[in-house]
C-alpha cells in the first residue's frame, strides 16, 4: 500500500534526487520572488517613487504568495505535490517575464501580484513532499536542506539582478533572472521522482478544507510557530529592503553592483539551515529557535556602525541567525500538524509572506521617519517577540527536546 510507504532512505538515489529538485525549485522559486530586490533603486528612480512604494513591487509579490499558499495546497491535495509545484513554477516563469517588461509602476504591481500567487504553490507542497517522499528520521535534516536551496535562490536572483540592471536596467536584470528560473524549472521537473507516499484527498472523503485549516488554526502551538515566520520574515525584508538605500547615501555612497554583493551574506543562512537541521535532531527544535535570536539581535546591533567592514559582518551573522530560527520554524509545522499537514505548511508559509508584504513595508516607515536605527529596532523587536512567543508556548511541545518523533 502506499500508505505503509515509509519513505527513501538517507543517501540514496532517489533521496539525493528529491533534495537536488527542489534546490532546483528552490532557486527558480525565490530567485524570481526578490529579484526586484536587487533593484529597487532603479525602479524607485525610473517611476518616480518613493523607497517604500518601490519596496512594493516585493511587498506584492510576497502578498500574492501569501494568499495563495492555502489554495495551492488544497490542489496539491488533489493532484499531488510534485505536479503542483511544477504548473506553480511554469506560470511564474512566464508572469515574470511579462513584469519585467511593465510599461507603468501599476502594471508591474499588479504582474509581481499575479507572479507572487503562481509562486505560492511551491513552498506551499515543497515541505510536505519532503515528509510524504523521505524517511521521517532525517526529515528535519532533509527540511533544512531545502531551505539552504532556498537561500541560494533568494542569493542568485538579487545578484545577477542587480550588476545586470546596473549595466543595463533593472528590466535587463528581471529578465536575466526569468530565463534562470526557466532552466530551474526545466530541472526540478527532470530531477523530482515520481511521488510513492501521497494519497490524494478525494471529494467528499475525509475532513474538509475548512475543518483541516480549522484544526490547525485551533492550535496554540502551530499559532505561535505561524507567528514566528510572520514577524521574523517581516523584519528580514525590511533589513534587506532598506539596506541598500542606506549604503548608495552618504557617507557610503556605494554604486548598486556593490550594494547587490552584500546579499551574498545569504551564504551564511545557507550554512545554518542546514545546520540548524543537525542540531535541531540532537537537541531539540526549541533550543535551536531559541538560540538564533540573540544570533538576529547581535548581527542588527553590529549593522549600526558606520564602519562598511563592520555593517556586513552585522548582516552575514544577522542573516545567518534568520535562515536557522526559518528552518526549525518551517519543518516543525509538519511535526505539530496531526491533520491537513498541507494546509499547516500553508498557513505557515501564508503567515511567513503575510509578514514579508506587510512588516517589510512598515519597515520603510521606520526607514523615512529615523533612518536606519528605526529598522534596526523595529527588527529587533520583532525578533525579541518571536522568542518570548516560542518560550511560553512551544515548551513540552513534540520535537522540542532532543528526542526525536515519529
Amino acid at each position: 500500500m502506499s500508505g505503509a510507504w515509509p519513505g527513501h532512505a538517507k543517501d540514496s538515489p532517489a533521496y539525493r534526487k528529491i533534495l537536488l529538485a527542489l534546490l532546483f525549485a528552490g532557486l527558480a522559486t525565490f530567485a524570481q520572488l526578490y529579484s526586484l530586490q536587487g533593484v529597487l533603486t532603479g525602479v524607485a528612480s525610473e517611476f518616480g517613487v518613493s523607497p517604500a512604494d518601490a519596496a512594493l513591487s516585493v511587498s506584492a509579490a510576497t502578498l500574492g504568495l501569501a494568499l495563495a499558499v492555502i489554495p495551492w495546497s488544497a490542489v496539491a491535495d488533489r493532484v499531488g505535490r510534485r505536479r503542483t509545484m511544477t504548473w506553480a513554477i511554469a506560470a511564474a516563469v512566464v508572469l515574470g517575464f511579462l513584469a519585467a517588461l511593465a510599461p507603468t509602476f501599476e502594471l508591474l504591481i499588479v504582474l509581481r501580484f499575479l507572479e507572487g500567487t503562481a509562486l505560492g504553490g511551491v513552498p506551499a507542497t515543497a515541505l510536505v513532499y519532503l515528509h510524504e517522499e523521505v524517511q521521517k528520521l532525517h526529515a528535519a535534516v532533509a527540511a533544512g536542506t531545502y531551505i539552504a536551496g532556498t537561500t541560494l535562490g533568494g542569493l542568485a536572483g538579487r545578484l545577477v539582478a542587480g550588476p545586470v540592471g546596473e549595466l543595463l536596467g533593472w528590466r535587463a536584470g528581471v529578465l536575466a533572472v526569468s530565463v534562470m528560473a526557466g532552466a530551474a524549472a526545466i530541472a526540478f521537473i527532470l530531477l523530482s521522482p515520481r511521488p510513492r507516499g501521497f494519497l490524494p484527498v478525494l471529494h467528499g472523503q475525509g475532513p474538509s478544507l475548512a475543518s483541516r485549516i480549522g484544526a490547525n488554526l485551533r492550535s496554540p502551538r502551530l499559532l505561535v510557530v505561524y507567528a514566528q515566520g510572520f514577524l521574523l520574515m517581516g523584519g528580514f525584508v525590511a533589513v534587506y529592503n532598506y539596506l541598500g538605500f542606506r549604503l548608495e547615501a552618504p557617507p557610503f555612497l556605494l554604486p548598486a553592483s556593490l550594494v547587490s554583493l552584500l546579499f551574498l551574506a545569504y551564504l551564511s543562512g545557507t550554512v545554518t539551515s542546514r545546520l540548524a537541521g543537525d542540531l535541531s535532531g540532537r537537541f531539540g527544535r526549541l533550543p535551536v529557535l531559541l538560540a538564533a535570536v540573540p544570533v538576529i539581535l547581535a548581527g542588527l546591533a553590529i549593522t549600526l556602525t558606520g564602519w562598511l567592514p563592520l555593517v556586513v559582518v552585522g548582516l552575514v551573522i544577522f542573516t545567518g541567525g534568520f535562515f536557522a530560527a526559518h528552518s526549525v520554524a518551517s519543518g516543525w509545522t509538519s511535526v505539530l500538524a496531526t491533520t491537513g499537514r498541507a494546509q499547516a505548511s500553508g498557513l505557515y508559509n501564508f503567515a511567513y509572506y503575510a509578514g514579508s508584504s506587510s512588516l517589510g513595508w512598515v519597515g520603510g516607515l521606520f526607514f523615512g521617519h529615523y533612518g536606519w536605527i528605526g529598522v534596526a529596532g523595529f527588527t529587533s523587536a520583532l525578533a525579541i517577540t518571536a522568542g518570548l512567543l516560542a518560550v511560553l508556548v512551544l515548551r513540552g511541545a513534540p520535537g522540542a527536546s532532543g528526542r526525536r518523533t515519529r
